[in-house]
């Protein structure tokens, strides 16, 4: 293909740039042939000229089309070249947070420097058993691909996980192991994996260190091996290191650390147990201070030390050898402080009393003398005698170095090889995975030997990388028949001789290290002169004479000659090593400087045959020990090296490449330059290169058919689609040398994917301007259309306008003419009427004016002739009364007179004589009457005395109204002369009054005028009081309908939290019973964990079967076994047995993970104790609180009816006193004429009488008031008050009202009295009770707490015992445990069976008194004469058809048949098929029945137990078959219902008929067995979903994700060389219609078994829920399956989901709402995801999916085509914001794991017992029907 084809106009292509390595550039003009110049135009805008090299005239590279960008595999990209790959490391890291990328067979992991949520169990799950190129890439990928070709091809595997110091290679290694853990069923059962774990914070204090690059270097190589047993479960570890460096112990560059155990030792120097090492600062040794750079931000020194050391004890390091390892490594800094000081040139000596030497010598347990002595010594040896050579100061300090550095080696070596033992298993392994952790290439400023040794491995794994990936190529393209041509790729070999072969940079470094003045310089002129023009890899410094370079694969290296003789020797003094040998006080040391034939080293022979790598020769033969010692570091390198790469060869390796994005350890945070650089270094490119050398693009006919159909016409289309692919290749590809057809693949060279994509665009995009022409030029026709019709309707419109416009202004003129008229004529009229007002008013004030003037004078007459009539009367008056007054006293003066000679003249008479006389006779007989007349008198003075004081008081009163008017006349004269001068001044004060009159008038007019303005003022601010009135309403009216709307919504949110309340309570009842099953579940796992153990016991072990142990109890309970019988106990003590003779290893992983799950029950326990103590409290606070209330009501009630019945009691006496009174009165002899009927007497009685039987009424009506009112508090506070007291109420309450005296009126008081008094005695009686019931619950609460504190001071107490002795304790206390809860339930027993048997006794007495009874009671009914005299004839008696009674019958030893036949060998399908659902409950039932009918307990018990027995044995059996699992679940299910069915209790008996009422159990209460046969069916349930789920779960991803169900909708995209699963419906693959037989296939063998409709649905939104959790997860992991296509294909599958719900009416099952999160992810890639609206309906949208699930499929999502749009980084982070308020679960996944809790609603059956035949094909003919 020309180039001028594919650098044309607007083509993009990748340029070099200084900073970002590649930029990205769009050409402007069309390149030609022969053209230097490239026009271009940079991403920024910029036009730049590129200039092409004129020799080789390469044009630039290419760039992919945007739809390859992101993809998940490299080799998927057309172009494959160093910009390429660069760029979609960089979207992938950037845009999309995906670290992982495959690239061929290697998986590239950027560190993010962030912790990810991709690494639970969830994700784990979720690879396991997935093919590699299913998913995306991620480390769990590259593990299960492994973990599965070793079970496949029983062939051991290798990880190789290689990487620049901080790339993450580590971590990496670190998931690698937990997958392996997870995946090979050992997690939860062995602690491998956490003992490695473990080992890490031991390893990187030992062996890791800061660097410039890392603060966390790992300093060391390490091998793990993680072996596997047959079952391919992790049985145990084994690591190798490989090159410690060892000389960082002495010397660290500026910026770097020692390793990191110095530091936490310094850190940690204050603690007591430390303070021997008389250690401080980390300043204050020369060994940690050298780099400068002592503090690490961030990490706590201290803190880590506390880590190691409790590593340190997990791996077994006793506390005592912890402390010989930090004495010595506190040893080693003080070595590094012992001064050494010159003596003369050739010498050295320690000064005396050196501190820090006699600190070391103290720790190390040797003496002073002698290690001072051989640090400034050597021995010189010769054949005949031995010299001691003093030795210079430099070489003095360097044997220190020396001395130090073999220290700590050794003291590494001892640390590996303890933490192998701990990772040690003592059973042959089958296989191993190897995972290799070893460091990447390395280059610094200054390389020295250690940099030399890395690379030098690095070269010969990536020789062994190279020849791999040149393999798979080569069978790939021998597989698919594709001519074979040699791929050049570059070989390394030649580097790798450069330093291994003959006369090899080693082996010149080795022979220089044998001579004796053998340095540095001479091997740098050695090595220019062998090597230096004659290998074109090896170059010489232009400015140095004491380095070289090296051309390695990666990079040109200069290393520094300076101490490669040095660290290759690694020698150190002879005589130092046995002066740390003699060492009595110091065990430890003494171990570590063992013979070499003695010492145990990492490179041992492990056990069970593996293959171990090494450094050191581990086993030497007598005399060889010296030479062995003598080896170089060089030499033992490149042996363990070769031993590497042999054991790596023998396995299949699988290759992660670590990068290092940016060297500030930001997150997510890209720097191509460093990226690049580290892609060359790890062989990413040469894989590339590899690839594109031959054909890197790869597909499948059918794939390659669906992507490129828009490219073929009809006539291309054939049946074959090899030959439809061929003929239209060959039409757009001439040339063809850049393809190749394979068997079922088409292989294609580098551009060639692009170049057809760029065609299939092209064609697109003339298809879509085709179809936005018609449709723009059908849309502006409509858009004419519509504006013509427009245009027209306005001109009508408009018309008629002006025409109403034209006679509305006619009408205005001739209404203005109109207006004129009446304007004019109401102007004259209000003017003439104006003129006549004001005349009128002239007229009118003059009037009124002479009037009041008139008025004023007659006035004025009136009130002068009133004051002359007042005054001249008074005169009158005055004269009157002084002649009266004077005629008075007159009078008075001549009666005086007179009076006086009278007076004179009567005493003259009676002094004469004959005047007494006359005076004496009849003076007797007048006495008499002057007495009377005396006594008459003196009545008529007394009458007349009394109408003297009246009149006296009347004289009194009138006088002083006489005195008051003559008062009154007196003020009236003042007053009159007063107001005679008064009128002078009024007279003025007319005067003045007219002139204010004159003003005040003047002044009226002035306020008139004012008024009327005010009056206008007034009504406008009327008018405006009434609008704002107006405004004030409509804001009261606004107002009043925004309260009510508050209060709808007020009452809304009380309604949702309402409803939320009781979600969330069913939530909570929902997670208690998911956790009670979950227990169930693993309370089975656990049983069938036993009887395997058993078994394996029984096949280890062979010893007598112990004898048949009965264990009798009936009970059972949720926390412990379902039933005691002998198979149990049996097993138990064969177990038992077992462990007391034999001794036989037990399986430790189990008793750890026993004593787990003891110490979570023991915390669960706790914490549901807790929860029930705080309900308890609550519910009592709660009763106290209402009893209070009730007794505060009650006692307010009471105390008012009493006060009531007092008064009414003193009502009735009075009552009863008056009635008896009435009655004496009546009674008592009176005249007839009295009593009589019509007397008054008579009347008065009967009045009283009347109103004492009105009260009488009246308190009647009380008194039943009351009465009615005690009854109903009865009531309240009895609820179950029997019938008897009611009916006994209504009598009373009807002779209240036939009473007629007051006597009984007492009488009825009295009994509601008592009636209260018992009341009142209930109620303390029920008080009693109650508080003896909450004070038993009290104890019994008291009791079982007690119980938790001992198992916690017990757990606590073992947790502090070693590991094996602390196992033994959990069981013994756990068999203790058991024991004592069996005693206490066989006590339990035993009472219950005592009490039975009592009852029975009594039953069976009163049974037999009854019919004597009735007998006698017959016999009685008989007389005697009847019995003698009447003839017995004889009767036929007809035979009558035996009635059954829905029972069967079967003998005790016919049990085991029963089962046998019955549940372990019926076959479901035949049953299901010709027999009536659910018969094999019945039955069982029906003989539980019989057992009840003769009341046999034993044999309820026995068949119960054996019957849960056999269905759990069938189905551990038989538990894979889904229909043996569904048939068990339906009759245990009916079996259960059974139960409860004919149990007696009334809330089960209300569905029953009569007959069936009369079928219920009469003697046993099987409330606990229905307890057990509850939890059965839920384990049932949940075996059956497993099942279910295991049927379905390989369908699910093919029919949901990858079968396109809509052909055509979704496009297949260029995939790499791990090839996806196919998305076209092949033979053999699943689509949506197989998960739909299916589900049609799981329902109607439901149905056949009879199974519960609540029950299907449970099953059946359980399987949805698992379609939708898995589908979805899918989703989420792979990146080609989030495109806008796929989203319509879920939703089409989804709806022919709910359209299968609808054709089986199981949409209210709540099975479519589990799709939920499904149908919103498929949505969610449909939507429009550009702007800030869209965010918004997203939020609201996906409810359903967690903020990490929608970032993720935004993150995810792939354009298919060229017109979809990627998701922008800023909408995803808008996204982000909106939803960081959301509380919710940071999982990515759902759990598949989880089971909806399952409930069993009552479902009584309308089968009538006695109806059921057995038919003879169950073979139960033993079986009698009753």
């Amino acid at each position: 293909m020309a180039a001028s084809e594919l650098y044309t106009k607007h083509a993009r292509v990748w340029i070099p740039d200084a900073e970002e390595v590649w930029k990205s550039a769009e050409l402007l003009k069309d390149y030609k042939q022969g053209d230097a110049l490239l026009q271009l135009r940079l991403d920024d805008g910029t036009d730049v000229e590129h200039k092409l090299d004129p020799k080789t005239k390469n044009l630039p590279h290419l760039r992919n089309p945007d739809i390859l960008v992101g993809e998940n595999d490299l080799t998927a990209l057309s172009y494959l070249h160093e910009p390429a790959i660069l760029h979609n490391l960089k979207v992938r890291f950037m845009d999309s947070k995906l670290i992982y990328t495959y690239c061929g067979i290697v998986l590239v992991a950027i560190n993010p420097y962030e912790t990810l949520p991709i690494y639970g169990a969830d994700i784990i799950n979720a690879y396991s058993g997935q093919n590699m190129g299913d998913m995306d890439p991620h480390i769990f990928a590259v593990a299960e691909e492994s973990y599965k070709q070793m079970a496949r091809d029983e062939r051991n595997q290798s990880i190789i996980v290689s990487g620049e110091s901080g790339a993450g290679k580590t971590v990496s290694a670190k998931y690698a192991m937990r997958y392996f853990a997870t995946v090979s069923g050992s997690a939860s059962e062995t602690n491998v994996e956490e003992k490695v774990l473990a080992s890490n914070p031991i390893m990187e204090s030992i062996g890791n260190a800061k660097t410039t690059r890392n603060d966390n270097s790992s300093r060391f190589g390490k091998y793990i091996e993680i072996g596997f047993d047959k079952k391919y479960q992790i049985i145990g570890a084994n690591m190798r290191t490989y090159l410690l460096e060892k000389s960082r112990v002495v010397f660290q560059a500026d910026d770097e650390r020692n390793y990191h155990i110095f530091y936490q030792l310094c850190a940690s120097a204050q603690l007591p147990e430390l303070k021997v090492l008389k250690l401080g600062q980390a300043t204050n040794f020369h060994y940690t201070k050298q780099g400068r750079s002592p503090v690490i931000d961030g990490v706590d020194d201290a803190k880590e030390m506390v880590n190691t050391r409790h590593a340190c004890t997990l791996l077994g390091i006793s506390e005592p050898y912890q402390m010989g390892i930090f004495r010595i490594l506190a040893a080693i800094l003080h070595l590094g402080n012992v001064e050494i000081k010159d003596r003369d040139s050739d010498s050295s000596i320690v000064p005396p009393n050196n501190a820090h030497l006699t600190v070391f010598c103290d720790l190390m347990g040797v003496t002073y003398q002698d290690m001072s002595q051989w640090l400034c010594h050597k021995k010189l040896k010769t054949a005949a005698e031995t010299y001691i050579k003093p030795i210079p100061k430099l070489q003095a300090v360097n044997a220190r170095d020396a001395l130090a550095k073999h220290i700590y080696a050794k003291l590494f070596d001892w640390i590996v090889d303890h933490v192998n033992k701990a990772l040690r298993s003592t059973v042959n392994q089958n296989s191993f995975i190897g995972v290799l952790d070893i460091y990447g290439f390395e280059t610094f400023e200054i390389n020295s030997f250690e940099q030399f040794c890395i690379n030098y491995a690095n070269e010969k794994l990536q020789q062994q990388f190279n020849m791999h990936v040149f393999k798979l190529e080569q069978e790939e393209y021998m597989k698919e028949q594709i001519p074979w041509t040699l791929i050049d790729f570059y070989d390394n070999q030649p580097c790798i001789n450069l330093i291994e072969a003959k006369m090899g940079i080693l082996d010149l470094l080795d022979e220089e290290c044998r001579m004796p003045k053998g340095s540095d310089d001479t091997w740098a002129q050695k090595l220019y002169n062998t090597h230096l023009n004659k290998c074109a890899l090896f170059h010489k410094p232009r400015l140095s004479n004491k380095a070289f370079i090296i051309q390695h694969f990666a990079d040109k290296v200069e290393y520094q000659c300076d101490g490669f003789l040095e660290k290759n020797k690694d020698t150190v003094n002879e005589e130092q090593i046995t002066v740390l040998k003699t060492s009595k006080k110091f065990e430890l040391l003494v171990e570590l400087f063992q013979d070499e034939e003695k010492a145990t080293t990492p490179t041992g022979p492990p056990p069970g045959g593996r293959t171990r790598l090494s450094v050191k020769q581990t086993k030497t033969r007598p005399g060889q020990t010296s030479r062995d010692h003598k080896k170089t570091v060089g030499l033992q390198f490149r042996n363990s090296l070769q031993l590497l790469m042999d054991t790596l060869n023998a396995t299949t390796p699988h290759y992660v490449r670590c990068i290092k994005p940016n060297d500030n350890k930001h997150p997510f945070t890209f720097d191509p330059s460093r990226a690049v650089q580290q892609l060359r270094a790890c062989g990413v490119l040469e894989t590339i290169r590899i690839s594109a050398a031959g054909f890197p693009s790869r597909w499948t006919y059918q794939e390659f058919f669906s992507r490129y159909r828009v490219l073929m016409k009809q006539k291309d289309v054939l049946s074959d689609r090899r030959l439809t692919c061929r003929n239209v290749l060959e039409k757009l590809i001439k040339d063809q040398d850049k393809y190749q057809f394979g068997k079922t693949k088409i292989f294609f060279r580098a551009g060639q994917v692009a170049y057809l994509e760029k065609l299939r665009a092209d064609k697109l995009r003339v298809a879509c301007i085709r179809i936005q022409k018609t449709i723009r030029s059908w849309l502006l026709r409509k858009k004419y259309l519509r504006m013509r019709s427009a245009a027209i309707t306005i001109q009508r419109y408009v018309r008629g306008y002006q025409a109403r416009c034209l006679a509305k202004f006619l009408r205005r003129t001739q209404a203005a003419v109109t207006i004129q008229k009446f304007q004019r004529m109401y102007r004259e009229r209000k003017r003439y009427r104006r003129m006549q007002a004001a005349s009128l008013v002239v007229q009118c004030m003059l009037r009124a004016y002479m009037a009041r003037q008139k008025y004023q004078a007659m006035l004025r007459e009136h009130k002068t002739i009133i004051i002359q009539k007042r005054v001249r009367g008074w005169l009158a008056r005055l004269h009157y009364k002084r002649s009266l007054e004077a005629v008075v006293y007159l009078q008075c003066c001549i009666r005086r007179m007179r009076a006086r000679r009278e007076l004179k003249k009567l005493k003259i008479e009676a002094r004469s004589v004959e005047h007494f006389k006359k005076l004496n006779i009849g003076m007797e007989n007048k006495i008499m009457q002057l007495q009377r007349k005396v006594d008459e008198q003196h009545k008529e003075k007394k009458a007349m005395t009394e109408r003297l004081n009246s009149l006296a008081n009347s004289y009194a009163v009138e006088s002083e109204k006489l005195r008051n008017e003559v008062e009154r006349l007196r003020l009236t004269e003042e007053e009159a002369r007063n107001n005679s001068n008064r009128i002078t001044t009024l007279l003025e004060e007319l005067a003045r009054l007219k002139k204010e009159l004159c003003d005040t008038q003047r002044d009226k007019r002035t306020i008139e005028e004012w008024a009327d303005k005010y009056k206008l003022e007034t009504e406008q601010l009327v008018a405006e009081l009434k609008e704002q009135n107006m405004l004030l309403k409509t804001e009261k009216d606004d107002l009043n309908r925004l309260i009510q709307e508050q209060n709808q919504e007020m009452t809304e949110k009380m309604e949702k939290a309402l409803v939320e309340e009781t979600k969330q309570l069913e939530c909570e009842l929902n997670e208690e019973r998911s956790r009670y099953q979950n227990l169930l579940t693993e309370h089975r796992r656990l049983e069938d964990r036993h009887d395997d153990l058993k078994e394996e016991m029984k096949l280890m072990v062979n010893i007598p079967k112990p004898g048949h142990r009965r264990t009798d109890s009936t009970h059972s309970s949720n926390e412990s076994e379902y039933t005691y019988n002998s198979e149990f106990a049996e097993s138990e003590e064969s177990a038992r047995g077992a462990e007391d003779v034999t001794k036989a290893p037990l399986d430790m992983s189990l008793f750890l993970k026993l004593q787990k799950r003891v110490t979570e029950l023991e915390q669960e326990k706790q914490s549901l104790q807790n929860e029930l103590d705080k309900k308890e409290e609550q519910a009592y606070r709660a009763r106290a609180r209402e009893e209070d209330e009730q007794n505060r009501v009650r006692g307010a009630e009471l105390e008012y009816e009493s006060l009531k019945r007092q008064e009414l009691d003193t009502e009735n006496k009075k009552l009863k006193n008056d009635l008896n009174e009435l009655r004496k009165a009546l009674s008592e002899k009176s005249p007839p004429g009295v009593t009589a009927p019509g007397s008054p007497a008579y009347k008065v009685v009967m009045e009283q009488l009347n109103s004492s039987n009105e009260e009488l009424e009246v308190r009647k009506e009380e008194v039943l008031i009351l009465r009615s009112q005690l009854v109903s508090q009865k009531e309240a506070i009895h609820q179950k008050e029997n019938k008897q007291t009611m009916t006994e109420a209504m009598p009373c309450m009807e002779d209240v009202h036939k009473m007629r005296d007051a006597g009984e009126i007492t009488q009825a008081y009295l009994a509601v009295k008592e009636s209260n008094r018992l009341l009142e005695s209930q109620l303390q009686t029920l008080r009693k009770s109650h508080e003896n019931e909450t004070e038993v619950l009290r104890e019994e609460l008291q009791s079982v707490k007690e119980d938790n504190n001992r198992q916690q001071q017990l757990l606590a107490q073992n947790l502090q015992l070693p590991p094996e002795a602390r196992i033994e304790a959990s069981l013994q206390h756990e068999i203790t445990r058991l024991t004592n809860e069996n005693l206490d339930l066989m006590e339990q027993l035993e009472k219950q069976d005592k009490t039975v048997r009592k009852l029975k006794k009594q039953l069976k007495v009163f049974a037999k008194k009854i019919g004597e009874l009735e007998i006698s009671g017959q016999m009685e009914n008989v007389s005697p004469g009847q019995i003698i005299d009447e003839p017995i004839h004889p009767v036929n008696i007809p035979r009558k058809e035996k009635d059954f009674q829905g029972m069967l019958e079967y003998k005790k030893e016919d049990e085991s048949k029963l089962v046998k036949n019955l549940i372990l060998e019926l076959k479901p399908r035949g049953v299901a098929v010709n027999l009536i659902p659910g018969l094999p409950a019945y039955i069982l039932f029906m003989c539980l029945r019989h057992a009840d009918y003769i009341n046999d307990d034993q044999k309820v018990r026995t068949l119960l137990t054996s019957t849960i027995n056999g269905i759990k044995k069938i189905l551990k059996k038989r538990g894979d078959d889904y229909e043996t699992v569904s048939f068990w679940l339906s009759n245990t299910c009916r079996f259960l219902h059974c139960l409860k069915q004919y149990s007696g209790e009334e809330s089960f008996m209300k569905h029953n008929t009569p007959r069936q009422n009369e079928h219920c159990l009469s003697n046993f209460d099987l409330a606990e067995y229905r307890q057990v046969l509850s939890d059965l069916a839920i384990q049932i349930y949940q075996q059956l979903v497993k099942v279910m789920e295991n049927i379905l779960q390989p369908m699910i991803v093919s029919g949901m994700l990858e079968h396109e169900t809509i052909q055509g909708v979704s496009g297949v995209k260029p995939t790499g060389l791990r090839k996806r699963t196919s998305s076209i419906a092949d033979e053999g693959t699943y689509t949506l219609d197989s998960i739909l037989r299916q589900l049609n296939s799981f329902h109607s063998t439901m149905c056949q078994h009879g199974t519960d409709p609540e029950l299907i649905k449970q099953v059946i939104k359980q399987m949805f829920y698992i379609i939708g959790a898995v589908t979805l997860n899918n989703l989420l992991l792979r990146k080609d399956m989030c495109s806008w296509s796929k989203g319509m294909q879920i939703r089409y599958n989804v709806s022919q989901l709910e359209e299968w719900l609808r054709d089986k009416n199981l949409m209210t099952s709540g099975a479519k709402e589990t799709l939920e999160p499904l149908i919103q992810a498929a949505q969610l890639l449909q939507v429009k995801k550009k702007t800030d609206e869209d965010a918004e309906a997203i939020c609201s949208m996906c409810n359903a999916l967690s903020t990490a699930q929608i970032v993720k499929v935004l993150n995810l999502y792939t354009p298919v085509n060229e017109f979809e749009e990627r998701v922008s980084v800023s909408f995803i982070r808008t996204i982000q914001i909106r939803l960081r308020d959301r509380k919710e679960s940071p999982q990515l996944l759902m759990d598949t794991k989880n089971i909806y809790p399952v409930t069993f609603p009552f479902n009584p059956s309308s089968l009538a017992l006695e109806t059921i035949q057995i038919p003879s094909s169950l073979n139960l003919l033993f079986l009698t029907r009753v």
